[in-house]
């Protein structure tokens, strides 16, 4: 029997993180999983741990700013301490917190500041690389390893007071391909995943989301729009050895959406 692998989770406790902690789970794998909740979020991501265990897996939740770089390192070297000499088999970055205003306005405060600019590129982009270089500097990504991060159809196209997301998306895919340049002599794979429109807390905070809904449910070949679960059954497969040349991609996960649009 082959040994039990770590996934860690940068936003845990819904859309795509949540879908991918208790796919692996369901998978064989054990679980770390970065969250930043208020006391009213706490009883949902009990329950997701309690799925965890229910599938036969072990999981650790850490309630943490995940761009607080004092924060993770605590939370790396808890993490070392946890891992019981495994290393963290894949790292799944899908943290969405972002401003949603648009550049230009009438009134100076309802436009983009320049702070609001750097927080949303931290989170949703600088953050990967921080993530991942103290992960290797830890010893806690080996040969094997998986590296992905959640980007999305707004790296290119315009949504209503998206630009910073955007901005933060385009940034991302950046980051994956010069972090999957270094990390291949040490065979750790990085890509981008983009997954079609989703119905996600993250979405349903978009101006106009209902549009984006519509838009994309009439535009995807199958009639429906992407799921979690989807993009999740799909990662599941990607952790597969067999995918190890497989690094530096954007990759879609949408059911044929983009290219039938």
């Amino acid at each position: 029997m082959s040994e039990r692998r770590w996934l860690l989770v940068l936003g845990a406790s819904s859309g795509f993180g949540e879908a991918a902690v208790r796919e692996f789970a369901a998978s064989g794998w054990d679980v770390f999983g970065v969250h930043l909740d208020r006391k009213a979020g706490l009883d949902h991501v009990e329950e997701i741990a309690a799925a965890v265990r229910a599938a036969g897996a072990t999981a650790h939740f850490f309630n943490v700013n995940a761009a607080d770089h004092e924060k993770r390192r605590a939370t790396l070297e808890e993490i070392g301490r946890r891992a019981g000499g495994r290393p963290v088999g894949a790292l799944l970055h899908s943290l969405a917190f972002g401003t949603l205003k648009p550049f230009i306005a009438e009134e100076e405060k309802d436009a983009l500041a320049p702070a609001q600019m750097e927080m949303t590129l931290d989170v949703m982009a600088h953050s990967l690389v921080y993530w991942t270089q103290d992960l290797v500097r830890a010893g806690l990504l080996a040969r094997g390893s998986r590296v992905w991060a959640m980007t999305s159809a707004g790296d290119r196209i315009i949504w209503k007071a998206y630009g910073a997301v955007s901005a933060a998306k385009c940034a991302l895919e950046s980051h994956v391909r010069q972090l999957a340049v270094e990390l291949a002599p040490a065979g750790i794979t990085v890509n981008a995943v983009k997954a079609g429109v989703t119905d996600t807390p993250a979405l349903r905070k978009i101006p106009g989301n209902a549009e984006i809904v519509a838009s994309a449910r009439a535009r995807n070949p199958a009639g429906r729009l992407t799921t979690p679960e989807d993009v999740a059954r799909c990662l599941v497969a990607l952790a597969a050895p067999g995918t190890a040349w497989l690094t530096g991609n954007v990759l879609q996960v949408d059911g044929g959406e983009d290219v039938a649009g």
